[in-house]
């Protein structure tokens, strides 16, 4: 099973080569202005014209309007979509249809019914991504570091293409792929050496990880 990494909150270019050298196969963008790892469109820009082909780019959006995607749209040539608030389902298809990009929507786990929502997000994303739910007082909706418990997603079929997410580091993902079977993973904070610096070092490692033989 080869598996596919998304090394997201990317800000400069030393954090992204290391991306793409290591085999990264998406690298993600956050325009959210709470997060630490914000970047502007025309930080972006520069940093995605450094991204060769075969390495898909994402936007990471929360609960965006039109106008802040073709704010975004309007300088920085995305390949997906990334939705990581309270969308709604209709939401998601408004934005697929609006922008004619994929869309993966991020949903939020925390216990078993919240994997409900797979279903219906399912019908309409083109990819999922299953991470931890945040606490509630959280400023952010993901790259808080942590983690919910993988046996959940254990056996578990999920129709469209799916990441996991959410306190992923080089010293588990390699456990975290054997116990869900991910086909693929992202990572933020997991391999930062303060908030929205990464590490190209700890980048390496975690594709490295992510991606060794699964016995």
């Amino acid at each position: 099973m080869a598996v596919s990494v998304k090394i997201c909150g990317l800000t400069e270019a030393a954090g992204l080569a290391a991306a793409v050298d290591a085999g990264a196969r998406y690298v993600g963008f956050v325009f959210f202005p709470k997060s630490p790892r914000h970047v502007t469109p025309g930080t972006a820009a520069e940093l995605a014209a450094q991204v060769p082909l075969g390495v898909a780019k994402v936007g990471l959006f929360v609960n965006p309007d039109d106008a802040a995607l073709d704010a975004v749209l309007a300088h920085v040539p995305l390949d997906v979509i990334q939705l990581h608030g309270a969308e709604t389902p209709a939401r998601v298809a408004e934005v697929k249809a609006r922008t004619g990009l994929p869309v993966m929507k991020a949903v939020g786990v925390a216990d078993p019914q919240d994997l409900d929502a797979l279903w219906d997000y399912g019908l309409v994303a083109d990819m999922l991504l299953i991470d931890a739910k945040p606490p509630k007082d959280a400023v952010l909706p993901g790259g808080n570091g942590l983690a919910f418990d993988w046996r959940l997603l254990a056996g578990r079929q999920i129709l469209k293409p799916w990441l996991l997410a959410g306190g992923l580091t080089p010293e588990n993902v390699h456990e975290a792929i054997r116990l869900t079977r991910a086909p693929g993973v992202d990572v933020s904070s997991g391999v930062e050496s303060a908030p929205g610096v990464k590490d190209p070092d700890r980048i390496r490692s975690f594709i490295a990880r992510a991606t060794a033989p699964i016995l």
